[in-house]
């Protein structure tokens, strides 16, 4: 039996589906609305991904937000949700509640056919994004076929939503797709709209009611096939999350997530090799990649944070075992089949990281903290098992509205605070929160932690009076100080706004933010006294009129400081290696353990220590086999290859670099390239491209042959190529992991292709694709497994 969230069973999704199909039109409902006090499970211990299993098949570039009713929401992009169901249909912008972000039902759609705005002419709808400001949802969407942003915005997070058109001016200033749109609100109130696809990514601001962008456009990164823009803020940070390589090619998906940060909203971003994301060549800063299990092209995210405080990473990934779903009877082509993830995201050394660089899992691992361990949300009997104490104390009621259904509510003067305070005590490293408003002029709404009695706690308030977030810090009936940070001009002090509190130690750090999404419009940070350190109550704090939900704490979350390693070389193999540094090679001779595929390639030498290789005017793609290949035979078990390549490309197309090779149509190669911008503003990227060429495992037979990129580290002119090979013999897959390095020492680790084990590998190297260029290889060293 599905799980019940509200008062409202949510509808048979067969029955449901049938309906539909007899009526013809195949949507009939544009959300199904939650009414009531929810009924919330106990949290789940652990969880497997993916999260959206058993509510939709597929669940692309997914957004999530925390409702103010305390559940969670999560928005997909525009597909056949509900194949597996016998729909033969796309849901428009498909939403999803949960009540700990890992157990999911369907609550609707942001639009049916019957409702969907005229001005999208019939476009799918892509990529939402979701805030809560001044008391609205506002859903960002792309609509490709229009090429521009649209804006949908609601009272409560399943609709019924009203379209407020488009959110760009034609043209929009930035020289690229205009879709993959993220919003960002900085901390002195300033909005930003960060969007872009295939190769550029803008930001520009927007207007006071968040409507249309405004002013400059900032070009912020350019990659190939860059999109997917998400910013966060985190210390004295910005970090610009974004995805490469192509979302959406089954199997042969090379989707990354990466990641780069700056001292300012509008950049220059950089990664965490110092290379700019505006600067023309590949990036490192690889937060999610393939790891070599079931989740293929890991991609385009958003981020949530549990009651911990530990931060997650909302992001899609491409089932190994059914990568592909069926074409809709809309007309849309075969799709890729991108159901949503969950995993923890870690903060190492100001960088984030999924599971401390172990990537998307695949089995059982503990799941986010989302049921406070003392506090709630007033759904389940009021103010029952709460108490009030100080000041007005019998100004508390419990209140109601269709968002937040029901909350306390506060009424009555004096400058004396009330407090409302839950049953129970957390300990002294605690994350607690409170989604509070201020109803009256000079009043003040606050979130108690450490509480003891008046005399003894730390209050933070929002204090409409002084316009400012207020930190009060009491021991023994004295204050130790009060700290202002002042809040936005524009700040909506009668709608809900959050504000967490976290205390590590002595230091105490509070945020104020609409949404929870990391872009608060104030943080504080002091230090408290060791005497206000201890384990109290948490509760909501009133001066004048206002109201408060969702109050609790728990225990802070403990961060991982350290990445998991991925495993450098071994030792030395000297019978398969070479130094370039003796006869041979270049025609080859008998017993050398060097042989070519079609023959030696023109003007090959090697005399210093280098093989030299001009690029040939051949390839090695699909068909077009028609390049030079130089091989050797690999050792037996797992091991790792290396070479440094001194190449300067100043050609689209050419490249060189390494090979493990089964045939023509059944290869992973790592090399130092040089591609065009698909925007078409001529410009050149070098890159450090992966790919893997094999059978498409969805054809019938699977003879169809594909060939995918995934980018790895920033280029220079000369490089330290690696590629490390395990055979996975439990699911017979060979598993090949690129790393890149400008220097031999520092190297940029990237993700993992798989490829069914048919054959075995060689060791290669290839230099073509289009002639000018000479590459340098020094030497080819190949380890055994550590």
């Amino acid at each position: 039996m599905r799980r019940t969230l509200g008062k409202v069973r949510l509808p048979s999704l067969h029955r449901w589906a049938a309906g539909a199909v007899a009526l013809l039109g195949l949507f009939t409902l544009a959300t199904v609305p939650s009414h009531g006090a929810p009924v919330r499970p106990e949290a789940a211990a652990t969880y497997t991904n993916p999260v959206s299993t058993g509510a939709v098949d597929t669940f692309p570039d997914p957004a999530m937000i925390r409702g103010k009713d305390g559940l969670w929401y999560a928005y997909g992009t525009q597909n056949p949700v509900m194949q597996s169901k016998g729909e033969d249909c796309e849901r428009i912008l498909p939403i999803l509640r949960s009540a700990d972000m890992v157990t999911w039902e369907y609550a609707g759609e942001v639009f049916t056919p019957a409702n969907k705005p005229a001005w999208h002419q019939g476009s799918r709808l892509w990529a939402p994004d979701v805030r809560y400001a001044s008391g609205l949802y506002h859903l960002y969407y792309s609509v490709p076929g229009r090429n521009t942003v649209g804006l949908a915005t609601s009272a409560t997070p399943t609709g019924p939503w009203t379209d407020r058109g488009s959110v760009l001016p034609s043209p929009s200033g930035c020289p690229t797709g205009n879709i993959d749109q993220a919003q960002f609100t900085d901390t002195d109130g300033t909005p930003y709209l960060y969007w872009g696809s295939y190769d550029t990514i803008c930001v520009a601001r927007l207007n006071a009611d968040l409507t249309r962008t405004e002013g400059e456009v900032t070009q912020v990164a350019r990659g190939r096939r860059v999109e997917g823009g998400f910013v966060v803020r985190r210390g004295a940070y910005y970090y610009l999350f974004y995805s490469d390589a192509g979302c959406c090619d089954g199997a042969y998906s090379g989707y990354q997530v990466k990641v780069g940060r700056s001292t300012s909203p509008t950049g220059p971003f950089t990664d965490d090799e110092g290379t700019g994301l505006m600067d023309l060549t590949s990036k490192a800063g690889v937060v999610a990649g393939a790891g070599g299990n079931r989740w293929i092209g890991p991609g385009h995210n958003s981020l949530q944070t549990d009651l911990s405080g530990q931060d997650w990473l909302v992001y899609h990934g491409i089932p190994a075992e059914s990568p592909d779903l069926a074409p809709a009877s809309n007309g849309t082509l075969k799709l890729t089949r991108r159901p949503m993830l969950v995993d923890r995201l870690d903060w190492i050394d100001g960088w984030p990281v999924v599971r401390a660089g172990a990537g998307p899992s695949d089995g059982p691992v503990t799941a986010p903290v989302t049921a406070p361990a003392v506090g709630g949300t007033f759904e389940d009997g009021g103010l029952a098992g709460w108490r009030a104490e100080g000041g007005t104390a019998a100004g508390w009621k419990a209140g109601n509205d269709p968002d937040s259904h029901t909350y306390a509510a506060h009424s009555g003067g004096g400058n004396v605070p009330s407090y409302l305070l839950a049953e129970g005590r957390v300990p002294s490293g605690l994350r607690a929160e409170a989604d509070l408003r201020v109803t009256s002029p000079d009043g003040a709404a606050g979130l108690t932690v450490a509480h003891r009695d008046r005399d003894n706690r730390i209050v933070a308030w929002l204090d409409r009076a002084r316009g400012a977030l207020v930190t009060d810090v009491r021991v023994g009936g004295r204050s130790r100080g009060e700290q202002l940070t002042a809040l936005p001009a524009a700040f909506s002090w009668d709608t809900w706004n959050n504000v967490s509190v976290e205390l590590r130690g002595t230091r105490l750090t509070v945020e104020v933010s609409g949404d929870r999404l990391r872009d608060p419009v104030a943080v504080q940070s002091r230090v408290v006294p060791a005497a206000a350190v201890h384990q109290g109550a948490v509760g909501a704090a009133a001066r004048g009129a206002g109201a408060a939900d969702n109050v609790g704490a728990t225990a802070l979350y403990r961060p991982v400081t350290k990445r998991v390693t991925t495993g450098g070389p071994g030792d030395l193999l000297p019978a398969h290696s070479d130094e370039f540094d003796g006869p041979a090679v270049p025609g080859t001779t008998s017993g050398s353990p060097w042989s070519w595929v079609r023959g030696s390639s023109a003007g090959v030498t090697m005399s210093g220590g280098a093989l030299s290789w001009p690029t040939q005017d051949a390839e090695l793609h699909l068909g077009n086999n028609t390049a030079s290949v130089l091989l050797r035979d690999a050792p037996k078990g797992d091991f790792t290859v290396e070479t440094k390549l001194r190449f300067a490309p100043d050609k689209a197309a050419q490249q060189a670099g390494l090979v493990l090779y089964e045939n023509d149509d059944r290869f992973f190669k790592l090399v130092h390239s040089v591609l065009p911008l698909t925007n078409g503003d001529g410009a050149l990227l070098d890159v450090s491209e992966f790919g893997k060429e094999g059978e498409r495992p969805t054809t019938t037979p699977p003879t169809a042959v594909a060939n995918a990129p995934m980018f790895g580290g920033p280029t220079s002119g000369t490089m330290w190529l690696r590629l490390a090979y395990h055979r996975d013999t439990e699911h017979g897959e060979h598993e090949v992991r690129a790393s890149t390095s400008r220097d031999g020492a520092h190297w940029s680790t990237g993700s993992v292709w798989t490829l069914p084990v048919e054959g075995e590998l060689r060791i290669g190297l290839v230099s073509h694709n289009r002639s000018g260029v000479t590459a340098d290889f020094d030497y080819v060293r190949t380890y055994g497994a550590r």
